[in-house]
């Protein structure tokens, strides 16, 4: 293929919180009720709506963010993983232009021209009327690059106030209306302090997913949407895809309905694929149940790429760990499960001597807390593995919300030393105590938080711990590092 112009469509906003992935999820619904394959993407960095984008579509959802990748990494991501669907739809962030800076760098503005795909505004139209087009309006003279094509009311209290919300927009901004969503008695979709409640969490799952169906059958203009979708450019090809994997669609998916991720076929699936015995491979285990959710699909697809095969440990479930190489602890609330990952002392002390045997074990925000010593809430203190000599607690304002920039300074299991990495963090968890003032740790932090004063990636023996997630198609050289930790490990045990 020469080019790409599959047809898709950004859903975006004017806010964040306006409704983009109640529309994106009904959007979703509408194309698969009618027979299309969808290819679902989320704008920045986020797992909660990347997931029930995923579990919607039935299919993984994927992330796209210029700051942590470069722009051909994006197309290149963007374009393998659209390939063999009919249209795309990429939910965005916060409002269309909001971005790092006054001039909206890194917004969902910049991806949609980037990507060349028309945007449909998803407004709250909750005490207003015309006052909506005037937003809008200003939403299209900001960058006449930026093609957007529709809107989607939401939150409409009455037929009078979509009458001339609808009127004003389709006068003053000469776009469609292309459905209107009337006031919900019940949020199908409720949140919590890190926004949605993820679908693993969520009470009443189905009933969410009928709510969806049902706004798109009744509220959603199925073929004025497709009228915008086809809008969508041409993006030329070809592009170097050098630093991001083989984006390669000929990967077969499973679902793990707890997770909600997929799982990702390795060449060690089978004896003797991938160039070798199955037993000549790394097995890296993944903490992933509804504690610890907070992975990229990439990430574990670049492991997979490299060689690895990817296996499935439960802190909750599980009373050892398996036989592993290495293990990769991803983010999630711990803090929601804290007396469950308290009282499962086998499997913590499972872990520690691993750990001291030398497991190389990465971990990150929510895994970087289960490592701690202790979480204290309300009063109470709820013992974790102890591998950290971190104590933690939980505030109610976020304590980090951001992108980083971190450089390596200092020897590692996983990253040579000056590597510069680009990554985000958000967390409301910190740190009350740390035990020993003398604990090394391998992140100068160039933008963001860290662990503490600017400082990240916490090192014992062979495990880093950090609050900075890291996205394997923008920063290889993690699946890099992980793959050659467990060969390493893999070589010194056997």
């Amino acid at each position: 293929m020469s080019n790409n112009n599959i047809p898709g469509v950004v859903v975006a906003g004017l806010r964040g919180g306006s409704g983009k992935t109640i529309v994106s999820l009904s959007l979703i619904s509408l194309l698969i009720k009618k027979g299309l394959k969808v290819s679902p993407f989320k704008k920045g960095p986020d797992y909660i709506d990347a997931g029930w984008l995923a579990r919607i579509a039935g299919t993984p959802c994927y992330n796209l963010d210029l700051f942590m990748m470069t722009s051909d990494q994006v197309l290149h991501s963007f374009l393998t993983r659209s390939d063999q669907s009919q249209i795309s739809i990429i939910e965005g962030n916060r409002g269309l232009y909001d971005g790092i800076d006054e001039k909206g760098s890194y917004s969902t503005a910049e991806l949609a021209k980037l990507i060349k795909r028309p945007v449909i505004i998803a407004v709250d139209c909750t005490k207003t009327t015309s006052t909506i087009a005037a937003m809008i309006l200003g939403c299209q003279k900001m960058d006449s690059a930026v093609l957007i094509g529709g809107a989607v009311l939401n939150r409409v209290a009455t037929e009078r106030q979509e009458g001339v919300i609808r009127k004003a927009i389709e006068g003053v901004c000469d776009i469609p209306v292309l459905g209107a969503i009337p006031r919900l008695k019940k949020d199908p979709f409720p949140e919590r302090h890190m926004g949605l409640v993820p679908f693993q969490e969520r009470q009443g799952i189905d009933e969410s997913m009928t709510t969806v169906s049902d706004i798109a059958e009744k509220y959603l203009d199925y073929g004025a949407i497709m009228e915008v979708a086809e809008l969508a450019g041409e993006i030329p090809l070809p592009l170097a895809p050098s630093r991001q994997g083989r984006g390669d669609n000929s990967l077969k998916f499973t679902s793990n309905k707890e997770t909600g991720l997929y799982d990702v076929p390795s060449p060690l699936m089978g004896e003797g694929e991938g160039g070798g015995e199955k037993s000549s491979f790394p097995r890296i285990g993944i903490i992933r149940d509804s504690a610890f959710q907070f992975y990229y699909q990439e990430n574990f697809e670049e492991l997979a790429k490299r060689g690895a095969s990817l296996v499935e440990v439960s802190p909750l479930t599980d009373d050892n760990l398996p036989d592993i190489d290495a293990l990769y602890i991803g983010g999630g609330f711990p803090e929601t499960h804290a007396i469950a990952l308290a009282e499962n002392i086998k499997f913590k002390q499972s872990l520690h001597r691993a750990v001291e045997q030398g497991l190389p074990v990465y971990a990150e925000c929510g895994g970087l807390m289960y490592l701690g010593s202790n979480i204290r809430m309300d009063d109470k203190t709820y013992p974790m593995t102890g591998i950290l000599p971190i104590t933690f607690t939980l505030d109610k304002k976020p304590r980090a919300h951001g992108y980083t920039i971190v450089e390596v300074i200092r020897a590692n299991p996983f990253f040579p030393v000056h590597t510069v990495l680009k990554g985000h963090e958000f967390h409301y968890s910190r740190v009350l105590d740390v035990g020993e003032s003398d604990v090394p740790m391998a992140f100068n932090v160039k933008r963001g938080r860290g662990i503490k004063d600017k400082k990240d990636g916490m090192c014992y023996k062979n495990v880093f711990a950090t609050y900075t997630h890291l996205h394997a198609a923008g920063a290889p050289e993690w699946a890099e590092g992980m793959v050659s930790a467990a060969k390493a490990y893999k070589n010194k045990t056997n």
